[in-house]
């Protein structure tokens, strides 16, 4: 039975160890696009006077292992906070916050975007067993929690006001069926759509109202995996054999083009009706590394796959949209290839870092791409530094110092 209550969650959880909380598969436990809507592009180099610093954009958070570095628009440090581990960073939905997965939840990071105040790791943790996907949507952001399958949402807006005065916003908690490791969207009418599983399997999606009623379900998409909404608000999610669509109350199936294609992250805009996925047509493939992108029209019922140019892979850390939707693609040579959503055809590269190999397991510290406006983010994790890309231009804008770690997760806000 599913409850919906409201809380006032006043919960203030001390830091701890921090402990494994991310997918154990091949894929990440956060696999939207970010959808943050910060805009603004770096505005000199990394070395600038740090005096000349004005931080009217975004904030760069990068994982490292033995703590969090946040980095202004001109990509210098300005804040570094020890934790233990390999954690995992997810925009909070507010463009200042980000949430740091705990053994306790989902602790809040204030950045200080856009301002030159100093960021802050707070004590304030959206109490979660193993956390996992966090999902931000409209004006909701929706947490998951593996270990019990319970979904806290809230009302992002009230996030800065909340952590001002010490304390969580409001929240709405649903129950899932059973424990499993999932993900849940809530879409602009208060629909929320929240995944179906187990401990040893998943089958697919079911939508609640704001009371918290049932009103559909689908139980057609094997290993549910990513979600996302794309144009008209319409609700998109990865299956091993297609993609699950949600759209007017209704459930839709649209097959992979292969009897076996796996998509586990997908990149969405509210512009577009395309989303753009990761694609994996061999079951037996081994390694992380993938070659293949999904682009699922969830206007014209279509899935297409765009490929890589030989010899070159990508991981789910490696995806993103670009200034016109097309797909972004941060590939194992070191360059973004650029696919157009429609056609899949290939529109150009840009050249950021060295060639680069796959991990040796997921959580392993590789090249990570983020875009935000008309900026693209890409970590090198060799070099220990991080690149902002102008995408307009296809120039590289400015570059990091050698950062104190080696980058692993990155969240911009």
């Amino acid at each position: 039975m599913t409850r919906r209550t409201i809380l006032a969650p006043a919960v203030l959880l001390g830091a701890t160890a921090l402990l494994l909380t991310g997918c154990a598969s091949d894929t990440a436990a956060r696999d939207t696009a970010d959808r943050d809507t910060a805009t603004g592009s770096p505005s000199a180099t990394a070395d600038s006077g740090a005096d000349s610093r004005t931080d009217t954009g975004p904030r760069i958070t990068l994982t490292y292992d033995g703590g969090l570095l946040v980095l202004d628009q001109d990509l210098r440090v300005v804040g570094d906070e020890p934790v233990d581990g390999f954690t995992r960073v997810n925009p909070a939905g507010d463009d200042r916050h980000v949430l740091v997965t705990v053994p306790e939840g989902f602790r809040v990071l204030d950045t200080a975007a856009g301002t030159t105040g100093e960021p802050t790791l707070t004590d304030l943790t959206f109490p979660a067993d193993t956390g996992g996907h966090a999902v931000v949507h409209g004006d909701r952001t929706a947490l998951f929690a593996d270990g019990s399958g319970d979904v806290t949402s809230f009302d992002h807006a009230d996030l800065a006001a909340s952590v001002a005065d010490g304390e969580l916003p409001d929240v709405d908690t649903t129950e899932s069926e059973a424990a499993h490791h999932g993900v849940a969207i809530e879409l602009e009418d208060g629909t929320l759509l929240t995944t179906i599983g187990t401990e040893e399997s998943r089958s697919g999606v079911r939508a609640l109202d704001a009371d918290g009623t049932e009103t559909a379900r689908s139980e057609v998409c094997p290993d549910v995996h990513g979600e996302g909404a794309v144009r008209g608000d319409v609700a998109v999610f990865g299956c091993t054999d297609g993609a699950l669509v949600y759209q007017d109350g209704t459930f839709t199936k649209i097959d992979a083009p292969t009897p076996y294609g796996r998509t586990g992250n997908l990149f969405t805009t509210d512009t577009s009706s395309i989303a753009v996925g990761d694609y994996n047509d061999d079951p037996d493939s081994e390694g992380y590394l993938l070659d293949q992108v999904a682009l699922v029209d969830a206007a014209r019922d279509d899935h297409r796959v765009a490929d890589l140019p030989d010899g070159v892979g990508f991981t789910f850390r490696g995806l993103a949209r670009g200034l016109d939707d097309e797909a972004l693609v941060l590939g194992s040579d070191g360059a973004l290839h650029r696919f157009d959503e429609e056609t899949g055809k290939p529109v150009g590269t840009i050249d950021v870092i060295d060639a680069w190999e796959g991990p040796a397991e997921w959580q392993d510290a590789h090249p990570a791409l983020k875009v935000v406006g008309g900026t693209a983010y890409v970590t090198d994790p060799a070099e220990r530094t991080v690149h902002a890309v102008d995408l307009a231009s296809g120039d590289v804008v400015a570059s990091s110092d050698r950062l104190p770690g080696v980058p692993n997760e990155i969240a911009v806000s």
